[in-house]
Parts: C-alpha cells; sequence; structure tokens
C-alpha cells in the first residue's frame, strides 16, 4: 500500500499564483470585466452573475479550479483600478482577504486593517492615510477557549461546561469555588442551599453523605418541611427541593461532581440551583403594549415574542421555585418607553399587568429632556440621545419596583441592549442580549457608506452600541445559526460584526467572534393558546368568520380594505408585516402583478401598513406610495386586497386558520429576518408557508417538506414556485394537506416556548455560576468598553438631533 504523504496547507495566495500560471488568459478576461464596473464595491450575488457571464467555455476551464472556489467564497469585491480586492470567507466565521493587481496579475495578502485601509479609500480617496482608531477586542479573547468546528457555532454552553469542568475541576480542591458559590448563594439575605456550618470541601462531602443515608430513608414524597429543622444543624438550607425524593436526587448530582466531574452534570445540577427570581427585559422604543399597537410605527414581533417569552418564563419559574422548595414570590418586569401622546394605546399607562400572568408587568419610564418629558413617539433610529438618561431613571424605578436588584437583565434590539449593558454594568448583574435584528445586515454598504445614510438613520451610533452590547453581555441568545453566522454564502447578521469600518470614525479589526462561547440558539414559539392548528374545529373562533369573511370579500373599499376579490372561490395567497422596505411586501406584489399564472390560480391578500391615520415612519409613506402604484400599473383591482394593519392577535390566529380554509398559503417575502415569527405563527396553524431564504426561515422550513424557501432578490423564481404548488395542489389536493401536516410536524419538534424557558434558565444558571467563578466578567474587557462608551459612542448619541415636539 501506497504511504500516505501529509502535506502542508497552501495559503489563498499560493492557490491563486498556481491558478493564474494555468489559465492566465481566462482570469484575466474576468478580472477585466470586474475592473471595468469601475471603483466601487460588488456584493456575493454580483461577483456570481460576473462569473456566469464569461463565455461558457472559459467558465468551464475555471469551474474546478482554486480562482472559481475563492470566487464563490468571496463576500464583496472593492474595486479601485487597478486592484481589486476579496473578502473570501471558505466557511462560516472564518475570512482571508487578497488583492490582485489585474494589469500585473499580482496578487497580495492582506491583513484585516489593510483591506479595510483599501476599502475606505472608496469613500475618502488616498486622504484615509492619517491617525484613525482601530478596535480590537481581541486581546481580551485571546487566552480564552473557543471551538474551531463551524457546528459547534451557538452551542456556547455545552463548549463551555466541557471546557472549564476540565479546568476546573481537576482534582478536588479545584471544586473550591463551587462551594463558594453555593455558600454565598441567597435571596435578600437568607441562605440557600449551604449555611457557615459547612467551611469546606470534606465537610461539604461528609453531609452529604449523611443527607444522603437518612433521605434513603424516607418516602419519596416526603415535604421537605418534615426534615428541614434537621438539615439546618448539619449545614444545609432550603433550595435543593420540596420533597425527599428530589432532595435527594439533588445531593447525588453534587456527590457525582465531587466524585468525578462531567459537563452534563453540571449543567443539570446548575440548571437546578435556585438562581432566577427577579428579571428585568428591557425593549425601549415603539409603542409596546398588549392591545392595538400592532402594526404601528416601530411596533412588531419584537412585541409579540416578549409578550408570549414572558408568560412562559413566569410559568417555568413558578414550576422551578416549586420543585426547589421555597417560598419566593418571582418578578418579571417589562421595560419600555412610557408615552404620554398614546394615541389611543396603553402606552401613557405606568404599569400595567400581563394577561395570563400573576407577577409580570409592563413598567413604562419616560424619555427625559432638561425641557421635560418627551410626549410623542420617536422612531426607533433616534432614541439614542435619550439613553444614557432613561437607563439612570429605570435603574431607580427598578429598585422602587422589586426593592432590590434583579437577578438577570435581557436586552431587546439595539436601544435595549445598550441600555441592559448600562444596567447590567451598574448593578453587577447577569446579563443577556437578543438582537432580533441588527441593522447592519438589512441595509447593504451602511457600514463603509454610512455618512450618506447618517441624518436618516444615524448607524454610527447604533453599529456602535450594537458593538458594546455584544462585548459586554454575559451571554446572546439567537432564534438560529444565520443569525450568528449566515449560511454558505450568506453573511451572519453577528458576523458581519466581525471586522468593518465607519470612514472617519472608526475601524473595528475584531468587533465579535463567532465562535465565542457566548452564543446559543434557542428558538421562540408561537403562543398556542391563539396559534392553533385550523382542524381543531371545537377550539376555532367561529364568532369571528363574519367579520374575517367582511375583511377580505367585502365589495366596500375604505382606509381598511383597499381593492376587492372577484373569485371567491380561489384560493388566498396571504402575508402580514410591517410595512418597511426590508419586509418586502411591495415586492410580493410585484412579483404576483407580472405572473399571469400565478393571478389565475389565487388571490393575493396583503395586511401591512395603516391607512387609517397619516404615517410618520419615511420608509412606510414610501412603500404605501409605491404599493398605489403596483395597483395601478398591474391592474390588480378584482384579484388583490390590501388590507391595514389588523392589533388583534386573538383574531389574527383565527384569520390564519381561515386562510387554511380557502386551501391557500402564507408568504413571507422579507429581503432578510432574522428569525421569522410569521412564519412559526402560520406553520403553527396548519397553513403551508413559503419564506425567504435569507436569515431564520431557512432553519425553521425544510423545503420542500414543511413549506417553501423562496429568494427574494429572483422574484420570477419565488412567483413560479407557487405557480407549482397550486397547480399541484389543483391535481392533487393532499399535496396541501401533506405540507401544511410536515409545518406542523416541524414546530412540534422544535418551536416551542416551553422549551425556550427550560433552556433560557438553564442558561441563566450555567452563566451565572461560570461569571462567579471564573475570568469570564474580564475587567480588562470591561474598562476598554468603557472608554469607547465615553469617548465615541456618548459624542455620537449627543449629535443626533432630538425630537421636535408638535
Amino acid at each position: 500500500m501506497a504511504e500516505r504523504v501529509i502535506t502542508r496547507v497552501h495559503s489563498l495566495r499560493e492557490r491563486l499564483d498556481e491558478t493564474l500560471t494555468a489559465h492566465r488568459n481566462e482570469i484575466l478576461a474576468l478580472l477585466s470585466r470586474i475592473e471595468g464596473k469601475g471603483k466601487g464595491i460588488l456584493q456575493h450575488h454580483q461577483i456570481i452573475l460576473e462569473f456566469e457571464a464569461i463565455p461558457e467555455e472559459n467558465r468551464k476551464k475555471l469551474a474546478d479550479g482554486a480562482f472559481s472556489e475563492i470566487l464563490r467564497a468571496s463576500q464583496e469585491a472593492i474595486v479601485l483600478p487597478p486592484w481589486v480586492a476579496l473578502a473570501v470567507r471558505p466557511r462560516p466565521g472564518v475570512w482571508e482577504y487578497i488583492r490582485v493587481n489585474v494589469h500585473a496579475l499580482v496578487v497580495e495578502e492582506l491583513t484585516v486593517a489593510e483591506y479595510l485601509h483599501f476599502k475606505e479609500e472608496l469613500v475618502d480617496g488616498s486622504a484615509n492615510g492619517n491617525f484613525v482608531l482601530e478596535l480590537d477586542f481581541e486581546p481580551f479573547n485571546a487566552s480564552f477557549p473557543r471551538p474551531t468546528l463551524s457546528k459547534s457555532i451557538g452551542n456556547g454552553v455545552e463548549f463551555l461546561n466541557r471546557h472549564l469542568s476540565a479546568k476546573l475541576f481537576h482534582d478536588k480542591e479545584s471544586m473550591h469555588p463551587l462551594l463558594e458559590f453555593l455558600r454565598v448563594h441567597c435571596h435578600k439575605g437568607k441562605n440557600m442551599m449551604l449555611n457557615d456550618r459547612i467551611q469546606n470541601l470534606n465537610a461539604l462531602q461528609h453531609v452529604l453523605r449523611k443527607a444522603e443515608e437518612y433521605l434513603s430513608t424516607l418516602p419519596a414524597e416526603t415535604p421537605y418541611a418534615e426534615f428541614e429543622h434537621k438539615f439546618q444543624e448539619i449545614g444545609l438550607e432550603r433550595g435543593w427541593g420540596d420533597t425527599a425524593e428530589r432532595v435527594l436526587e439533588m445531593i447525588q448530582l453534587l456527590l457525582d461532581l465531587l466524585e468525578a466531574p462531567d459537563p452534563c452534570t453540571l449543567e443539570k445540577f446548575l440548571g437546578r440551583v435556585p438562581m432566577v427570581f427577579n428579571v428585568v427585559i428591557l425593549t425601549p422604543h415603539g409603542y409596546f403594549a398588549q392591545d392595538n399597537v400592532l402594526g404601528y410605527p416601530d411596533t412588531g414581533g419584537q412585541v409579540v415574542y416578549i409578550l408570549d417569552q414572558v408568560r412562559a418564563l413566569e410559568n417555568e419559574m413558578l414550576h422551578r421555585i416549586k420543585q426547589q422548595g421555597l417560598n419566593i414570590t418571582p418578578r418579571i418586569l417589562i421595560i419600555t418607553r412610557l408615552l404620554p401622546d398614546a394615541v389611543g394605546t396603553t402606552c401613557g399607562q405606568r404599569v400595567e399587568k400581563v394577561y395570563g400572568t400573576e407577577y409580570s408587568d409592563i413598567l413604562r419610564v419616560p424619555f427625559r429632556t432638561e425641557k421635560g418629558i418627551v410626549r410623542q413617539w420617536i422612531s426607533r433610529f433616534e432614541v439614542w440621545p435619550y439613553l444614557e438618561t432613561y437607563t439612570e431613571d429605570v435603574a431607580h424605578e427598578i429598585s422602587k419596583e422589586l426593592q432590590g436588584k434583579p437577578d438577570l437583565i435581557i436586552g431587546n434590539y439595539s436601544d435595549g441592549n445598550i441600555v441592559a449593558s448600562l444596567l447590567a454594568h451598574k448593578l453587577g448583574v447577569t446579563q443577556c442580549t437578543i438582537a432580533h435584528a441588527l441593522e447592519k445586515t438589512k441595509y447593504p454598504d451602511s457600514d463603509i457608506y454610512w455618512k450618506k445614510l447618517e441624518d436618516k438613520y444615524h448607524f454610527s451610533c447604533q453599529f456602535t452600541a450594537d458593538l458594546i452590547a455584544m462585548n459586554h453581555t454575559d451571554f446572546i441568545i439567537t432564534s438560529t445559526f444565520q443569525e450568528i453566522a449566515g449560511s454558505k454564502d450568506t453573511v451572519g447578521q453577528y458576523e458581519s460584526h466581525t471586522a468593518f469600518t465607519l470612514p472617519g470614525l472608526y475601524r473595528v479589526v475584531h468587533g465579535i467572534n463567532v465562535f465565542d462561547p457566548k452564543f446559543n440558539i434557542v428558538s421562540p414559539g408561537a403562543d398556542m393558546s391563539i396559534y392553533f392548528t385550523y382542524t381543531e374545529e371545537k377550539r376555532r373562533l367561529k364568532h369571528f368568520h363574519s367579520e374575517i369573511d367582511d375583511l377580505l370579500y367585502s365589495k366596500v373599499e375604505n382606509e381598511e380594505h383597499l381593492c376587492v376579490l372577484n373569485d371567491r372561490n380561489k384560493p388566498i395567497l396571504f402575508t402580514m408585516a410591517r410595512l418597511d422596505r426590508v419586509k418586502n411586501l411591495t415586492g410580493l406584489v410585484e412579483w404576483y402583478g407580472k405572473n399571469a399564472k400565478l393571478r389565475e390560480l389565487v388571490n393575493l391578500v396583503v395586511v401591512g401598513g395603516d391607512r387609517r391615520k397619516e404615517s410618520k415612519d419615511l420608509e412606510e409613506k414610501a412603500e404605501m406610495t409605491k404599493m398605489f402604484e403596483l395597483i395601478e400599473k398591474y391592474k390588480l383591482n378584482g384579484q388583490f386586497r390590501w388590507i391595514s394593519s389588523q392589533m388583534d392577535r386573538v383574531r389574527n390566529g383565527e384569520l390564519y386558520r381561515y386562510i387554511c380554509d380557502t386551501k391557500g398559503a402564507f408568504v413571507q417575502p422579507a429581503l432578510y429576518e432574522a428569525f421569522g415569527l410569521t412564519v412559526v405563527e402560520a406553520m403553527t396553524c396548519g397553513l403551508p408557508t413559503f419564506a425567504t431564504c435569507n436569515g431564520g426561515p431557512a432553519e425553521i422550513i425544510v423545503h420542500g417538506k414543511s413549506g417553501f424557501n423562496i429568494d427574494p432578490y429572483h422574484g420570477d423564481q419565488a412567483a413560479e414556485i407557487l405557480v407549482d404548488f397550486f397547480e399541484k395542489c389543483k391535481i392533487d389536493p393532499s399535496h396541501w394537506t401533506k405540507i401544511s401536516e410536515g409545518g406542523l410536524k416541524r414546530i412540534q419538534e422544535k418551536y416551542t416556548w416551553q422549551i425556550y424557558s427550560e433552556r433560557l434558565l438553564t442558561l441563566t444558571g450555567v452563566y451565572g455560576f461560570w461569571k462567579h467563578v471564573s475570568n469570564l466578567d474580564r475587567r480588562e474587557s470591561r474598562r476598554y468598553l468603557e472608554m469607547f462608551y465615553a469617548l465615541k459612542y456618548r459624542k455620537l448619541a449627543e449629535s443626533v438631533p432630538l425630537a421636535v415636539e408638535e
């Protein structure tokens, strides 16, 4: 047998050099095409289009070589004749940079900083040679463990447990941090788990063995109260469990850890240690309320997510507290903005009980300036100058409400996450970050050309706030892998913050590492009391049917519904979202308008935007204008219905099911969607779903089995996928049922709030423990962030104009 030889891996430049030698003319022709585009940026799909535009003969010669591989892995090309620079991403989270002189066919490898410096010349020309602030968070994490395999991204807690349990627990004495953690564990000054009688590991082990022996003599259901006094005398306090059986199980877990530590036992044990009783959830922007707000500017899926999250979280907290044998009342506070001009909502009310909960409230705190309280809604892009004062006011209100500190602070979106970072820093509390949607990936080139967008969006503030929050937080929850690290061909939301530049402001050479063990994928679900399958006839809300029928089919055109449906026997193609550019509702209307076959097969119903009042949102106004133009251009009246945003979630649940009755389908056509809660809602109701391939829906849907992925940048193809589905259903109605049932099966396996809340509380326990016993709470990086906040972010926030009250 021939001996295997291990060869070294060739660098990107070496591989490219080899291909250049073999296919010089073909490569020169392609690079000359790209250079011919002139100074600018080509995105991944544009690079591929250029490659596909060269003669087929040349394409075949390059197809299997390194050059084709590099092009397909290139996320962007910077063209500055005679140079073309490529940002190459061989796999998620891994980046390399090269540039090619098209005239001399010379290849150079670039560092991150060199590549960004080259990119800045697009904006600043050669005048960008002055000193530039470079942000680099890598040195603070260099000695910290992280996985290297792409499949490990988003499974941070598993990796952390494996690594740190091996490091910390390699012998009995190294278990001392766990003992210290249990000893200082208390609630409102009262010890839990252990008291002062246990001073060292030997004493702990001795007491645990005695307790194990005693408990094994008791009936399993013996209440803790019956042996509480006996346990106190030997050093054990409440928190181990509510019955002899549960206490014994917990004690055996700890004995196993002391004897032979392993990561699974550690996670199980920490997940059961009582740690979380008071939770604060931050979501400042928009109209946050429980009724009549969905569809208002900046008010959509995030509101639904948080309300469902809180109900599930409270249930899980109550369940755990009972099983821990404790008599503690939990509290969850959703902190949002108080709006004195509440425009018919409850947003002007300071405290509002969350429906379906006992101990959860919405607590509203106003924005204020030196002139007093700000009364009106402010766009999420313009909240920055208010947030520092808001944080101080929130800290004061929390202290009054909780009579102490929270155990966990959860931030939502960019504004909630910067406030959460400031609060967690001030109070020394475990912080969880949930982005929902990082704007950077929604707006291509919004970093390099930030100055063009600054007056409208103030991205310099937002990107800076996002960087601070993602580096300050203890752990990050995402709904999907794509949110962190994208896919083979698309860059993840967090990944886009790895390296970027805001010319004239600062350059980020290491912003975040997607392999960081702080990332965890925990997917939400839909509220099963509202969203349930159309086949559950006894639960169906038939009293809404006449209203829904009127909404869809009434011949009246008014501010609530525009255009009519002439043929009510056709299935309904349905979508519901905010009316903004990224949600791409007008894109869907155009696909439909252009495809005669689709128009023949189905009616189209769009719910989005609110024509009942004048919008203050500039994007919504522009999309409304576009919608009117499309109705006229494609003569859609008769096959199309445009309904203003619908605020009643309960009725919306029945609306999904009503669309099922027409054997219709749901479409989510967004250019990018971080998760896709409406996708989960539709599938939970049994409605076959077609959703964007960019972002979370690509993971929710298994193409062809539980729904269909569509590419919003190729609308004609998306329309053909819809045509194909409805034609198959016309011939074989069981095809509709097959996709409907596939969607329901997928939801039950992965997307429920119960799975979510169990995971969130376990993560809080694990990260809270590691924060206590290890160097996760890095003082050096916190000091770096403080300086960045004070010297950069604060000035940027102050430069955003304050709202002018009408």
